[in-house]
């Protein structure tokens, strides 16, 4: 019997980067966005006029994390810190895990659809960008 995966579509990540793009204007900081699907792949990927080029990887590096680990990047910082349970886990993966605040898996119905990425601003800024993206179609799964 075949099995269907939920994830996120073409369709939900531009309505994603739209409420990320409003969130970052309110913020007055151009954003990089991105968004990925339920196996961690790329959908959609947005730079505001004026985002830090440095910013792009980071971005898609936290989205790609938080479906990885289907974990909050800066939860995933906390665990990261000397003595923690998890530290020296940014090493991971070729080296391609990004525990900066700002990556975010997203749930609908209960069930892990994609994440998104953001960077730009402080720490606080990048989550409060990617919760409103999140908070578009669905709603952020847990810590």
């Amino acid at each position: 019997m075949p099995r269907t995966v939920d994830t996120l579509t073409l369709a939900d990540a531009k309505q994603m980067l739209g409420a990320g793009e409003a969130k970052a204007a309110s913020l007055g900081i151009p954003y990089n966005i991105a968004v990925v699907d339920a196996g961690g792949a790329l959908i959609a990927f947005t730079r505001q006029d004026g985002a830090l080029a440095g910013s792009i990887d980071l971005a898609i590096g936290k989205a790609k994390t938080a479906r990885m680990f289907d974990k909050a990047t800066d939860y995933l910082a906390e665990l990261a810190q000397p003595g923690a349970p998890l530290f020296g886990i940014e090493q991971s993966n070729g080296g391609n895990v990004v525990i900066f605040g700002g990556g975010l898996p997203v749930t609908v119905d209960g069930q892990i659809v994609g994440a998104v990425g953001t960077s730009a601003g402080s720490v606080e800024q990048d989550i409060a960008v990617a919760e409103a993206a999140a908070a578009a179609i669905g709603r952020v799964a847990g810590a």
